[in-house]
């Protein structure tokens, strides 16, 4: 049975990856995993004069891309999709040189980015440890009873970054009265009441909330009401 015609490539060589056993038609050798179609007659790569090529897989884009730059002859290799009647590619064929060269510029490319994701991340970090800072400062004027290592612990919490705490809304951008006031109440309910003992008892989580209501607002009445003492 014939192969299906080959995708037409304008300026490009195109070789297949044969489903059923072909021997080349010129020097008879095979079975074959690539051919070239000629004039309708499968040849190896070495009938034409591809055999020197070496096969890179789909899969990386900028690979592909920078070996076809770098390699003086190439070409597209695909193989037949019988369900979806049409020819898919699989890689390309390109000079081993131009891989090796391609290779070392993706490389580089690859420690660029490795060195931009680190600065990005300190400077992230340097970010976070800032907001923190002011964050817990604001716990401190609001609270100012409040333990100094406490507001830090309720302000880091508060402000992971992709935790979706309050810290991290917008409200909590703005270091906001009420968003600082919702992480302490937060912090105090997990911390200083039996909230999560409730939760892992099986109370609604309402229930639970009344339950302990008035013990998060002895706790805040004290955090306020001592550093009104201290300062007076």
């Amino acid at each position: 049975m014939a192969l299906p015609a080959t995708p037409h490539s304008p300026g490009r060589l195109v070789v297949v990856q044969p489903l059923k056993r072909k021997r080349c038609a010129r020097c008879h050798r095979g079975p074959l995993s690539l051919l070239m179609l000629e004039d309708g007659a499968p040849r190896c790569l070495d009938c034409a004069d591809l055999g020197h090529l070496v096969f890179l897989p789909r899969g990386d884009t900028a690979l592909t891309r920078r070996a076809r730059e770098e390699s003086t002859l190439s070409a597209v290799v695909v193989r037949f999709n019988r369900r979806r009647s049409r020819y898919e590619r699989q890689g390309v064929l390109v000079e081993e040189a131009a891989l090796a060269r391609a290779e070392v510029r993706c490389l580089a490319d690859a420690e660029a980015r490795r060195r931009r994701r680190a600065r990005d991340a300190r400077r992230r970090a340097a970010e976070d440890e800032r907001f923190v800072a002011a964050f817990a400062a604001e716990i401190l004027r609001l609270f100012p009873g409040c333990p100094a290592d406490r507001a830090r612990a309720i302000a880091a919490h508060a402000s992971v970054r992709g935790s979706g705490r309050v810290g991290r809304s917008a409200a909590g951008r703005a270091l906001t009265e009420g968003a600082v006031i919702s992480a302490v109440v937060a912090g105090v309910r997990h911390v200083d009441t039996p909230y999560d003992q409730l939760l892992m008892r099986g109370v609604p989580r309402h229930e639970a909330r009344r339950r302990i209501a008035a013990a998060v607002e002895g706790v805040l009445r004290g955090w306020r009401e001592t550093g009104e003492e201290e300062a007076g």
